[in-house]
């Protein structure tokens, strides 16, 4: 139930309006499985009474092989289109999304990181200060599966250790079915384990589960938080509400510099 109170910030779409966590792909690979933000953190957010606690934004930084499908994966869900014909990515690109969470504003800047070796270089230097990496692959090609590893690990390299929550995403899944299908996501679902990720297959053509995917990226299990003083265990915190402040390095991006970005 939206909150009474005049909003904080810009009007958002309505699927952009989250007052529980989102359903995972696989409970056997998964980040939390709760259903419901505990009562007490839903009454401080209608409240606004949630102090200095929390971030307003998260950094998604998207990795992977040339052509798996991370600019179509990140169309689908900030802009819901597909091209059949999208050039490969010159260094890194970025998108906004403005999103509630149980009332309180909260905005996801997701960077496009090239796949391709030349640019690894210029790509690195923005996996810092992220709290969300996906590593993403190509479910008709295994071998961009096991790339994954060392993506996930450069991208590990460049932040604090356990700062960063990471999705394993298997794309264009409208390419395969049955048997295939099932063996594919078996692997990954392994690897995903290995990795501590969260695992979704997705399709930027069909649009299949992006949506719920990109969702889940707001709402993954939470670390605790020194200042929040609400007497609740901590897995039930939402992260905004209980991770500390990233890295100062991360761009604050305003409208006025980019009003291209729209309100998402």
């Amino acid at each position: 139930m939206r909150s009474s109170l005049t909003p904080l910030g810009p009007t958002v779409s309505r699927d952009r309006i989250i007052t529980c966590f989102p359903k995972w792909y696989t409970p056997n690979a998964c980040l939390q499985l709760k259903e419901h933000f505990h009562g007490q953190v839903n009454a401080a957010c209608q409240r606004r009474n949630t102090g200095t606690v929390g971030l307003s934004l998260s950094k998604v930084v998207v990795v992977g092989d040339l052509y798996v499908g991370k600019t179509s994966l990140i169309h689908r869900f900030c802009k819901n289109v597909f091209d059949h014909d999208y050039k490969a990515t010159i260094g890194v690109d970025f998108e906004i999304e403005r999103f509630e969470i149980v009332g309180i504003p909260y905005s996801l800047q997701i960077w496009d990181t090239a796949g391709q070796e030349k640019f690894k270089c210029i790509a690195s230097a923005y996996y810092r200060g992220a709290q969300v990496i996906i590593t993403a692959f190509d479910l008709t090609d295994m071998q961009t599966l096991e790339h994954t590893r060392q993506w996930l690990e450069d991208a590990l390299r460049e932040n604090e250790p356990g700062s960063c929550f990471v999705f394993l995403v298997g794309t264009k899944k409208d390419l395969l079915s049955g048997a295939a299908c099932e063996q594919a996501e078996v692997e990954a679902m392994h690897l995903a384990n290995e990795m501590q990720a969260e695992y979704w297959s997705v399709s930027a053509k069909t649009g299949v589960i992006v949506e719920d995917t990109e969702t889940s990226l707001m709402t993954p299990s939470p670390h605790p938080h020194p200042t929040w003083s609400v007497p609740q265990p901590l897995s039930h915190l939402p992260p905004w509400a209980t991770t500390h402040p990233g890295p100062q390095n991360i761009p604050i991006i305003s409208e006025s510099q980019y009003p291209h970005l729209g309100s998402g």
